[in-house]
C-alpha cells in the first residue's frame, strides 16, 4: 500500500512548482520591470487639461485625468493617447512626492488604436495639500518609456 502512494509527493511538488512558476511569470514586470527610458519632468498642468509629450525617436503621448479637479477618494478617468508608436501596454503609477502612499498603478485598457483608458483613485492624505507624481509607463515595440507629470490635491 505504501508503494502505491509513493508517487503522490513528487506530483504535489511538481504541481506546486508549476503554480509558483506561473505566478512568478505573471508578475515578472512587477518584481523586475523591463528597462525603460525615464523622460524629464514636464510642467504641464493636468488640472487645466490634457498634457502631451514627444517621445525620443518620434511619437507623441497625451495624458488626461478627469475630473480636472483630481479629487481624493473619488473615481478618476485616465486617458492616454499614443501617436507614432505601437503601444503594447500602458500603466499610470501614482505616488506621493514627499510621502509614500503605497502601490497605486492602474493598468489601462486599449479601447481603440492608440487610445488607452482606465479608472484610478487617489487615497486620502492627512495633509491639506498633497503633491503627487503621475508616471505614464508606456511599453512599445521600440522599448519602454516613463513620462512623469506632477500635480497637487487639496482636501
Amino acid at each position: 500500500m505504501a508503494e502505491r502512494k509513493s508517487w503522490i509527493l513528487p506530483v504535489v511538488i511538481l504541481a506546486a512548482g508549476a503554480v509558483l512558476g506561473g505566478v512568478a511569470w505573471y508578475f515578472r514586470d512587477y518584481f523586475k520591470p523591463p528597462p525603460a527610458q525615464m523622460l524629464s519632468l514636464d510642467d504641464c498642468d493636468l488640472h487645466k487639461g490634457p498634457c502631451s509629450r514627444t517621445l525620443p525617436g518620434g511619437g507623441e503621448v497625451m495624458f488626461a485625468i478627469e475630473p480636472r479637479s483630481i479629487p481624493l477618494t473619488k473615481p478618476l478617468k485616465l486617458k492616454v493617447r499614443v501617436k507614432g508608436v505601437d503601444a503594447k501596454k500602458v500603466e499610470v503609477d501614482f505616488s506621493g512626492v514627499s510621502m509614500n502612499m503605497g502601490y497605486n498603478r492602474p493598468l489601462l485598457k486599449k479601447v481603440a488604436e492608440g487610445l488607452f483608458e482606465g479608472d484610478g483613485l487617489l487615497p486620502v492624505c492627512i495633509r491639506q495639500r498633497m503633491a503627487w507624481e503621475a508616471k505614464v509607463i508606456l511599453r512599445t515595440s521600440q522599448g519602454g518609456f516613463i513620462l512623469p507629470w506632477r500635480f497637487e490635491t487639496v482636501k
